[in-house]
C-alpha cells in the first residue's frame, strides 16, 4: 500500500511540475526594455572565477576556519 502512495505522490508532482513548465510563459528576452542597461559582458576566464572559482575559494576559507576553531576534543 505504501508503494501505491509513492507512485500516487510521484505523478503528481511530476504533473503539477509539468504543467508549470506548459503554461509558464516565455522570458521575453530578445525584447528591449526602455531602461535596459546591461553590463559589459564577461570573458571566460572571469565567468569561471566569479562563479566557480571564488565560491570554491569561499567553501575553502569557512572549511578552513570550522576546522582550525574546532573546540571539540578528539577522541583517540
Amino acid at each position: 500500500m505504501d508503494k501505491k502512495n509513492a507512485l500516487r505522490a510521484g505523478s503528481l508532482a511530476a504533473g503539477t511540475t509539468l504543467m508549470m513548465l506548459l503554461m509558464s510563459s516565455p522570458a521575453l528576452a530578445l525584447t528591449r526594455d526602455d531602461g535596459d542597461d546591461p553590463a559589459p559582458k564577461l570573458s571566460v576566464i572571469e565567468t569561471l572565477g566569479l562563479y566557480v572559482a571564488a565560491p570554491l575559494g569561499l567553501f575553502l576559507v569557512i572549511a578552513g576556519l570550522v576546522m582550525v576553531l574546532d573546540k571539540s576534543k578528539k577522541k583517540a
